[in-house]
């Protein structure tokens, strides 16, 4: 158990820094920004790279609302989740105190002000408001297990699931970026909310619930219409 959760809590900790960190240092840097396009492509590539490199180990959740669907779903034990949450919070916290330093840094800093954190309304980057954050959530989290449920199976060729789930969450981020800076992940909300100017905190509870919702429909769906063998 303790090499698993050093595993999620090394991969949380890469999906945060470096998904958060292209948003936060990368996105609009001057003449050579990534855009968000560039940041969706970094947070498929976080989940790509450590679904590789430590999910043999843990089974590469680094999600809370990913446990949670694995555990409706029959595929995850009950006894465990509680300790997987733990690290991938801690994880994410750890992750977004290390880019605070980082951004800190910088030569004219006054303030870290959103810091790559997910909102509705004011917070919201496109201003979309809180039923569209909510929908949107839960639908695209919803998703997300789907694809993950059904790219792990053994119906379907052994190796390549992080591909498949790398894509999905960037797929899922080109679509929601606009509407809530794309959650479907409460760790992830967690960790950058805590240095983030403005609301972030205060709407953090929707962050919390609406990935949750989503993955448990999922774990209900697949369970129902395309349960394991």
């Amino acid at each position: 158990m303790s090499k698993r959760l050093a595993a999620e809590f090394l991969g949380t900790f890469w999906l945060v820094f470096a998904g958060c960190g292209s948003a936060v240092l990368a996105a609009a840097f001057p003449e050579v920004g990534i855009g968000l396009l560039g940041v969706a492509l970094a947070f498929g590539l976080t989940v790509l790279t450590m679904a590789y490199a430590v999910g043999g180990i843990s089974g590469g959740h680094f999600n809370p609302a990913v446990s949670i669907g694995l555990l409706v779903a029959g595929r995850f034990a009950a006894k465990d989740l509680i300790p997987y949450v733990i690290a991938q919070v801690i994880g994410a916290i750890v992750a977004a105190i290390v880019l605070y330093v980082i951004v800190s840094g910088k030569a004219d800093f006054v303030s870290v002000g959103g810091f790559a954190s997910n909102g509705y309304g004011e917070a919201s980057p496109g201003g979309y408001s809180l039923l569209s954050a909510l929908v949107i959530e839960v639908v695209m989290t919803f998703m997300f297990l789907i694809i993950i449920l059904g790219a792990t199976t053994d119906r379907v060729p052994a190796g390549f699931a992080p591909i498949a789930i790398g894509l999905a969450l960037t797929l899922i981020h080109l679509v929601s970026i606009p509407v809530t800076n794309t959650s479907v992940n409460p760790a992830r909300s967690t960790g950058v909310a805590l240095f983030a100017d403005g609301p972030a905190l205060a709407q953090l509870w929707l962050f919390w619930v609406a990935p949750i919702v989503g993955a448990a429909l999922a774990g209900i769906v697949h369970r129902v219409l395309f349960g394991d063998d």
